[in-house]
């Protein structure tokens, strides 16, 4: 399962293969993001018209567990070389081999921290 979302950020999200998108998305996919419909020609329309308009957006994945039949990954999300990024938490259900239901949080990188960590 974990490989199936790595192949899926790389591949449909950093490579805008959404051609592909069928190998990672179940056709019925429920998304929990409150600015996207449910369904994966949705998703692949939406990947497509955001990677238009930032044209290097890229996730890089830092942490990656699955339990069940889930896959949570903590990435590092920039739009352009030089963007302090987005740290992003997003959950996949994994059902027949395809993501199945997505749900996905984000805070933007701050310039410091109180504790002097990084958040992603």
């Amino acid at each position: 399962m974990s490989e199936l979302i790595r192949d899926y950020l790389e591949l449909v999200w950093n490579q805008v293969r959404t051609d592909l998108a069928d190998r990672f998305l179940a056709e019925d996919l429920i998304q929990h993001n409150p600015n996207l419909p449910d369904g994966r020609k949705a998703l692949a329309d939406f990947v497509d018209g955001f990677r238009g308009q930032f044209p290097d957006a890229h996730f890089e994945i830092r942490r990656l567990a699955a339990q069940d039949d889930l896959v949570f990954v903590h990435s590092l999300f920039t739009t352009h070389p030089g963007h302090r990024g987005v740290a992003v938490v997003d959950v996949f259900r994994i059902a027949d081999g395809l993501i199945a239901e997505h749900w996905d949080l984000r805070e933007d990188v701050p310039e410091t921290t109180v504790s002097g960590n990084e958040i992603v």
